[in-house]
């Protein structure tokens, strides 16, 4: 079964909980984050919970929203070894995928229906990544990673 960890704050609650039932009806073995109500909080407490886990290796993917994904993004692509991709389309989630090696979908619950939402999902989910000159660039991503790990600059 595939595991995938999915979290939101108040403001992408109701998107996060219709596509848990997507990824379920996948057969996708769920992980939620929080939050587990439409009560307000603060979208940094749960963007860094689930990078973390992205980060560590607990998980392959995962899935972050919030009202815009922006504050989303921000959090998440501090940790190393995260790439979360902000995507308001089809056609930026497959790219995504396939020149970036996203692990981390970033929606943003004012610009995505649960239509769409669940069709970039989709795409996120079945594109592969293509290698060659993209990993070219993912390994010049993996440096940079390394050399901020060595130097006095701290991402986590």
């Amino acid at each position: 079964m595939k595991r995938i960890v999915i979290a939101s704050d108040h403001r992408g609650f109701a998107l996060k909980e219709k596509l848990k039932l997507f990824l379920e009806k996948k057969n996708f073995k769920v992980k939620d984050l929080g939050t587990y109500s439409h009560e307000r909080c603060d979208y940094p407490v749960t963007a860094y919970s689930l990078a973390k886990e992205i980060a560590q290796g607990k998980y392959k993917q995962g899935i972050l929203i919030c009202k815009t994904g922006i504050g989303n993004s921000i959090v998440a692509n501090r940790l190393p070894r995260v790439r979360a991709a902000l995507c308001y389309n089809i056609k930026a989630a497959r790219l995504s995928r396939e020149h970036n090696d996203s692990n981390i979908l970033v929606l943003g619950s004012t610009f995505v229906n649960p239509g769409l939402a669940k069709r970039i999902l989709n795409i996120w989910l079945n594109t592969q990544f293509k290698r060659g000159r993209y990993q070219r660039r993912l390994n010049q991503l993996k440096k940079i990673e390394r050399e901020l790990k060595q130097s006095s600059i701290s991402l986590a």
